[in-house]
């Protein structure tokens, strides 16, 4: 089983890459599609905060290749220097994007609400996880107790619940993006398919991230119920 544990996780990390790889070509591809509209990204940014009523959200610059984020805390829409000055269709996808979370911050849009208060939890699990299921590993050959394990695993699944809520909270952020990019034309007929394009892709690598959760989670689970089988 410790085989098909690292078997799996090895296929997950190869799919993940490659996602993640075809991600960065597609938005690569799509930050050379100038908007016919001509607004950087972080004017079409201030303009999706204020019709939807949201003047407390401040847009800022922040290091990095697609470090686009909505911070809560602070209430900042964080876009990469390619989004905030960008002209392009990649810049206005992610731009909207990100203030899609910024509505879903203002309307208290349950998922987003949820995760925000599993963040701490999160934080040391993701931390204490991988040590505790070594060592669960280690005591259960060593001594077939399981116990040590078990607590791994809810930890493991604390981390997991947070991958899964994090899907629906992407993927409504993308369709308050699209919908509002479509309706006040700000991405014309031509550029709004490779703007929703851009965003199915980013959003695959939180369904491939959520799925080789879920599957190394189940994995140790087996490996737990074996070990009391046999006990």
């Amino acid at each position: 089983m410790t085989n098909e544990i690292f078997f799996v996780s090895l296929l997950f990390l190869g799919i993940s890459f490659l996602v993640s790889a075809i991600l960065k070509s597609k938005f690569t591809k799509y930050s050379k599609t100038g908007l016919s509209s001509g607004l950087t990204g972080r004017e079409i940014a201030e303009k999706m905060l204020r019709e939807n009523g949201i003047y407390d959200v401040k847009v800022i610059s922040v290091e990095g290749f697609l470090s686009d984020h909505y911070n809560p805390v602070n209430r900042t829409v964080n876009l990469s220097p390619d989004v905030y000055n960008g002209t392009s269709v990649s810049a206005a996808a992610v731009a909207a994007h990100e203030c899609g979370h910024a509505v879903q911050h203002a309307t208290q849009y349950g998922p987003l609400m949820f995760r925000s208060k599993m963040v701490p939890a999160v934080q040391l699990s993701s931390m204490l996880v991988n040590w505790i299921l070594l060592a669960g590993m280690i005591v259960l050959a060593s001594t077939r107790n399981p116990t040590v394990l078990l607590i791994g695993i809810i930890i493991m699944g604390v981390t997991v619940l947070f991958t899964l809520i994090t899907l629906p909270v992407e993927f409504d952020a993308s369709k308050r993006a699209l919908a509002w990019l479509e309706r006040t034309n700000i991405t014309n007929s031509t550029e709004f398919p490779k703007a929703k394009d851009a965003l199915k892709w980013a959003a695959t690598t939180y369904v491939v991230a959520a799925l080789a959760a879920v599957v190394q989670l189940i994995q140790y689970i087996m490996i737990f119920m074996n070990s009391r089988d046999r006990s």
